[in-house]
C-alpha cells in the first residue's frame, strides 16, 4: 500500500517533557483501573443492586460501547479544538462518572454511568497516544509510546489491588475523585501540540475527510493491521483459561495453573510494551512489528499446537506470546497515527483503534462456537492465530515513512 507522504510545518524543535509524560500515563493508568473496577467487584455490585447475570453482562456491554464511541468521538473532538481541552474533557468524563456511581440506586443508571464512563476511556487512549507522538523529540518517541501503552496492564493490576484494599464496592468508586484532579492538572499544565496548532493556521477550519483518496488506503492499512492483531490478542487471552483446564483432569489442579498463566499475560504485557520502543529504534519500525507478528504466530503454534497434556513448558511459552503481545501494542501505538497527517491523525487513530474493538468483540465470542468444528479449542486458538498471518502480510505491503511525522 502507498505510505501518503506529508510535508509537516515548521515547527519548534521538540523537547521532551516528562510532566505531559507523567500525567499521560496517569490518566492511562486510570483508564486501565477504571474499565477493570466493574469487573472486579461484580459479585458484590449485582446482588447489591437487585440484579442477575444477564445485568451483568449489560453492564459490561453498556462500558464497551461508551468505549468504541469515545474512541471515534474524541479523536474527532482533538483535531477540532485540540489535544488538551480532549483530553481534558476524557479524563472528566472517566472521573465524574465513576465517582457517581458511588450513589448509583439501580443497574440501570449504573449502566448509564458506565457507558459516559467508558467514552471517557476511549477517549483518553486516543488522545494521549496523539499527543506524545507530537509532541516528543522524534529518536525517544517509540520508547515513550511504548511505556505509555504498559501503562494499561497496570491499572488493571491496580483495580485488582482496590479488591483487597475496599470491602465495599462504593468505596472503590470513590476513586473517579482521582481523574477530576488529573483533569485540572491537564488543563492547566499542560502546552498544547505545536504541531497541532500550526497545522490548524495552514489548513481549512473544515477537518479533512478520512476517505479522500489520499488517506483511504491507509485508513484500510491501519484498520486491517490493528484489527487482526487485536482479535487474536482477545481470543487467545480471552480462552486460554479455558484451555488450560481441559489439559487437567482435576479442577483444583487447573485453577493455579489458570491463575499463573493470567499473571503471567499481564506481566509480559507491562514488559512487552516497555521495550518495544528500544526495539523499534534498533531495528525500525516496520521490522519490529514483521518480527512480533512471525514471533507471535510461532509462539501460539507452540503453545496451542504441542502441548496435549499440561507440563511447566507451558508457562514459558505463555510468557513468550505474552511478550509479543506486548510489544505488538506498544509498537502499534506509534505505528498507526504515523500513517496520518495532523490535521486527522486523532480521528483517524481513533477509528482504526475502535473499528478493532468493533471487530474483536464480535471476532473473541464465536471462538466458543468453532470449539466443534475444528475439533478442540486449541485447535480454534489456533485458526484465531492466523489473524497474526494477515497482520503480517498487510505491514509487509505497507511503507512507512517516518518524514511525515
Amino acid at each position: 500500500m502507498n505510505q501518503v507522504l506529508i510535508s509537516p510545518p515548521q515547527v519548534a524543535a521538540d523537547r521532551a517533557d516528562w510532566r505531559a509524560f507523567g500525567l499521560c500515563f496517569a490518566c492511562y493508568v486510570l483508564g486501565g483501573t477504571v474499565s477493570t473496577l466493574l469487573s472486579v467487584f461484580l459479585p458484590v455490585i449485582l446482588p447489591d443492586l437487585g440484579a442477575d447475570g444477564s445485568s451483568g453482562a449489560i453492564l459490561n456491554a453498556a462500558f464497551l460501547y461508551g468505549w468504541v464511541g469515545g474512541g471515534l468521538g474524541f479523536g474527532l473532538i482533538a483535531d477540532r479544538v485540540g489535544r488538551v481541552r480532549a483530553l481534558t474533557l476524557a479524563t472528566t468524563l472517566v472521573g465524574f462518572f465513576t465517582l457517581l456511581g458511588v450513589w448509583a440506586t439501580s443497574w440501570p443508571i449504573l449502566a448509564g454511568f458506565r457507558f459516559m464512563a467508558g467514552m471517557g476511556v476511549g477517549g483518553v487512549l486516543v488522545v494521549t497516544t496523539i499527543y506524545l507522538s507530537e509532541i516528543w523529540p522524534e529518536r525517544g518517541r517509540p520508547v515513550v509510546l511504548g511505556l505509555l501503552a504498559m501503562s494499561f496492564p497496570v491499572g488493571i493490576v491496580l483495580a485488582g489491588s482496590l479488591n483487597l484494599l475496599f470491602a465495599q464496592w462504593r468505596q472503590a468508586f470513590w476513586l473517579g475523585a482521582i481523574p477530576l484532579v488529573l483533569a485540572l492538572l491537564v488543563i492547566n499544565w499542560l502546552p498544547e501540540s505545536a504541531r497541532w496548532q500550526s497545522a490548524r493556521q495552514t489548513t481549512s477550519s473544515e477537518t479533512p475527510s478520512l476517505w479522500q483518496p489520499q488517506y483511504r488506503l491507509n485508513i484500510i492499512q491501519g484498520s486491517i493491521i490493528f484489527s487482526a492483531v487485536l482479535i487474536g490478542l482477545w481470543a487467545v487471552f480471552s480462552w486460554t483459561p479455558s484451555w488450560v483446564q481441559t489439559l487437567f483432569a482435576s479442577d483444583t489442579d487447573a485453577r493455579q495453573a489458570r491463575g499463573l498463566t493470567m499473571m503471567l499475560f499481564g506481566m509480559g504485557g507491562i514488559l512487552g510494551g516497555a521495550l518495544s520502543g528500544f526495539l523499534v529504534n534498533r531495528f525500525g519500525m516496520r521490522t519490529t512489528l514483521l518480527g512480533t507478528f512471525a514471533s507471535c504466530l510461532l509462539a501460539c503454534w507452540l503453545l496451542f499446537g504441542t502441548n496435549q497434556v499440561f507440563s511447566p513448558v507451558i508457562y514459558a511459552e505463555t510468557a513468550l506470546l505474552s511478550l509479543c503481545f506486548g510489544i505488538s501494542q506498544g509498537t502499534l501505538s506509534s505505528f498507526i497515527p504515523l500513517l496520518f497527517p495532523i490535521s486527522i491523525r486523532a480521528t483517524a487513530t481513533g477509528f482504526c483503534f475502535n473499528i478493532g474493538r468493533i471487530l474483536t468483540a464480535t471476532g473473541v465470542f464465536f471462538v466458543g462456537s468453532l470449539v466443534t468444528v475444528f475439533g478442540g479449542l486449541g485447535n480454534a486458538l489456533l485458526f484465531f492465530s492466523l489473524t497474526f498471518a494477515l497482520a503480517f502480510v498487510a505491514t509487509w505491503f505497507s511503507r512507512q515513512a517516518t518524514s511525515s511525522t
